[in-house]
């Protein structure tokens, strides 16, 4: 019996009105994605792939179809309901780290903790554990402009993890980092992915970062041209 996808777009279109000129970013796209699995989702600038990681994180609605995040249909919930049951499903990594400059590591990971009703007590100690799982146990009370651009994003991996969500959405989160750099984050995320049986999706223009993935989605003008899995999903599973 296959399980329940976790995520689940069903003919999802995306259309923008820019002005008088409609800009169709995702034409009819259906896609699946069970609990477990490692999905990279390919495409060049402007293929659509931004748009559909919006819809994938549920951060916004498609104008026509239905997207299913644990087979809940996220049109039928109000903005705050999708964005509490989005905190805990839900974890993103972003190019651009989005840390919250003028507070230090530590409190950078408390902080979604706080809007999922964790007491204090419990966010540091939870912010300590996952900083130490990163290699930050040193770093814990320096600021992020303090950090070098690895340091910052794993800062960012472990604000992800905080609230042990299911599903982990990165976007491009090796672009900022030099190759080096990129392939340890990248092995955190597998770890994690192996260990911890999370979801990974992975949003990049990059194919050595797509390697990692146990499946691939390639885009391309808003549809998906081609979806194959790779040889990591043998190799992991043995």
């Amino acid at each position: 019996m296959n399980p329940e996808p976790i995520i689940k777009l069903e003919n999802v279109w995306k259309i923008y009105q820019l002005g008088k000129t409609e800009l169709v970013a995702l034409k009819g796209l259906s896609l699946e994605i069970n609990p477990g699995a490692f999905v990279a989702v390919m495409g060049a600038s402007g293929s659509g792939k931004s748009t559909l990681l919006n819809m994938i994180g549920c951060l916004d609605v498609p104008t026509k179809g239905k997207v299913y995040l644990k087979g809940k249909d996220i049109a039928k919930m109000t903005e705050s309901e999708l964005a509490q049951f989005r905190g805990k499903v839900l974890g993103f990594v972003f190019q651009e780290f989005n840390l919250i400059s003028h507070i230090n590591c530590l409190e950078n990971v408390m902080f979604p903790m706080i809007f999922q009703g964790v007491p204090p007590l419990k966010r540091k100690e939870k912010a300590q554990e996952i900083l130490k799982m990163v290699g930050l146990e040193n770093r814990m009370v320096h600021q992020p402009m303090e950090l070098s651009g690895g340091e910052r994003q794993r800062v960012a991996l472990a604000r992800a993890f905080a609230n042990n969500p299911e599903v982990i959405i990165a976007d491009e989160p090796t672009g900022n980092l030099d190759s080096t750099t990129g392939k340890m984050i990248m092995e955190l995320l597998k770890d994690f992915h192996i260990k911890q049986g999370k979801t990974m999706i992975i949003v990049t223009h990059d194919p050595n970062i797509a390697n990692y993935a146990e499946e691939i989605v390639n885009i391309k003008d808003g549809q998906i041209v081609k979806n194959h899995l790779t040889m990591k999903k043998v190799l992991w599973s043995k």
